[in-house]
């Protein structure tokens, strides 16, 4: 398999010419993207991770306050039955 690359006279000789400066800059540019992507302070924190913690921890003192109220005999919704109107 050949590379084909340019060439380039001077005085009969024949020479390969590779651009080492479009190469480096393209490399340049994507390390310094690469760099500012990896030091940026919002890819460390997700939100979502923060709401599902919340989420959690009220979930999880609200099965205590379950528990607390199962084990007193209580129910959930100890509000009194309202009265029947219909019996009078």
């Amino acid at each position: 398999m050949r590379v084909i690359v340019p060439v380039i006279n001077h005085a009969g000789t024949t020479r390969r010419m590779i651009d080492y400066f479009a190469l480096a800059l393209g490399h340049g540019l994507l390390a310094i993207v690469l760099l500012r992507l990896v030091w940026r302070d919002d890819l460390d924190v997700d939100p979502a991770i923060a709401d599902n913690q919340a989420a959690e921890e009220q979930r999880r003192k609200d099965a205590l306050a379950a528990r607390k109220q199962a084990a007193r005999g209580e129910t959930l919704n100890s509000i009194p039955p309202a009265p029947d109107e219909t019996a009078t």
